[in-house]
């Protein structure tokens, strides 16, 4: 069984950053990780979430699920039963989350798809310029029929081309024999 070369995931001791510029990536980066994991939290376990901060450059930052007024209702009156306009409110706000994470879902699968075309065109690219015959042997299976469908493509265009061509000139060569 082979070791890991790597030291793998590492624990960051928790100690103030000095370097301003790396203590706002770092804030930026976790802020971000909180929200996901505060609305991560929201939608598996039905909860009502709220947090609030100031960052070191003094901008509040907050994230609120389903509502501001909802969390801070429930927060200073754990046993209130909303009414019926605030229920609806925080429905609606669930469901609007719950939509919007279902296209976030479907365009990171869209850039996903759209990343592997474009790495597949740029081998592509790169196989055009070795020139074929140099090529193909380097080529896995899905590249070899990105490939063929490239060359089928190409050839249909030419074909297609050609007859466009040939009707020209013999449609062009009966319009000589007749004088027009």
């Amino acid at each position: 069984m082979e070791r890991k070369r790597t030291k793998g995931r590492q624990k960051i001791p928790m100690k103030k950053i000095e370097n301003k510029d790396s203590m706002f990536a770092a804030f930026t980066k976790r802020r971000e990780g909180l929200y996901k994991k505060s609305s991560e939290l929201a939608t598996e376990c039905n909860v009502d979430i709220g947090i609030m901060m100031i960052s070191a450059t003094g901008k509040p930052h907050s994230f609120f699920h389903p509502t501001f007024d909802a969390v801070i209702s429930r927060f200073q009156d754990p046993d209130m039963q909303f009414g019926e306009s605030t229920n609806l409110e925080a429905n609606d706000a669930r469901n609007e989350v719950n939509q919007l994470k279902t296209r976030l879902e479907e365009l990171d699968v869209r850039e996903d798809i759209a990343i592997a075309k474009k790495n597949s065109y740029e081998q592509m690219e790169k196989t055009r310029q070795k020139g074929w015959w140099e090529s193909t042997e380097q080529l896995n299976a899905d590249e070899v029929f990105i490939f063929e469908t490239w060359l089928n493509e190409t050839s249909s265009n030419l074909h297609h081309r050609l007859n466009q061509l040939e009707i020209e000139a013999s449609s062009s060569m009966r319009h000589e024999s007749f004088g027009v």
